[in-house]
């Protein structure tokens, strides 16, 4: 992505906010792993947090500590930032520090935009497909910004599935459950993804490669 703004010749910053992050390939202008690491939280005997209830408990650090973002960003004018944030979907369906980031960069007078990323080798399949629709719808809702939804990695997808999944991008949800009727056998399942993809079907809900 910031090769793709580069070469438009737009400036962008990368801000990281994966606490459980290793390795980069890009230079960040801010890290939070110099605020808090998830490593060091699972260390932590006093705390006893596994991977998951680490993550959650750096990222509400964070949100009690949106003074060290502020620091950090400094004055930055015209460019665009890009906040590489954790993958863990509690983060934007359950729990409020998503929310709570939009809202601080609002009143930063930031215009923020989402892009939801989603493993296109878990997309080719209706089921699987209605599964990701419904993480990213949930995310859009629950943070209430403008949001681009991409599958990422097509380049690892076969020709089979590539073919497959051109239907997926600007998908025609009654003909997925035309597609699926002889795999569903509950008619309740059959009446509940119906009821689901005709909700989805009123939205324009689209995916971008």
């Amino acid at each position: 992505m910031v090769q793709h703004c580069e070469a438009l010749g737009r400036a962008v910053q990368v801000v990281n906010l994966d606490p459980a992050a290793e390795l980069f390939s890009y230079p960040v202008m801010a890290d939070i792993r110099e605020l808090i690491e998830v490593d060091d939280v699972m260390e932590d005997e006093s705390l006893r947090f596994g991977p998951n209830g680490g993550l959650v408990f750096c990222m509400e650090y964070f949100a009690n500590n949106f003074n060290w973002l502020e620091e950090s960003l400094g004055h930055v004018e015209d460019d665009y930032i890009l906040f590489d944030c954790p993958g863990q979907i509690e983060l934007y369906t359950h729990l409020p520090v998503m929310k709570q980031l939009v809202e601080q960069l609002q009143q930063w007078e930031f215009r923020v935009c989402g892009v939801f990323l989603v493993d296109s080798q878990f997309m080719v399949e209706s089921f699987k497909f209605i599964s990701g629709i419904l993480a990213a719808l949930s995310a859009m809702i629950s943070l209430e910004i403008p949001q681009i939804n991409i599958m990422t990695k097509m380049d690892l997808l076969s020709k089979k599935a590539k073919k497959e999944i051109e239907k997926y991008l600007d998908p025609d949800m009654y003909s997925m459950i035309e597609d699926s009727t002889n795999i569903l056998k509950s008619k309740m399942f059959k009446k509940l993804t119906k009821s689901i993809c005709g909700l989805v079907g009123i939205l324009l809900f689209n995916w971008y490669p």
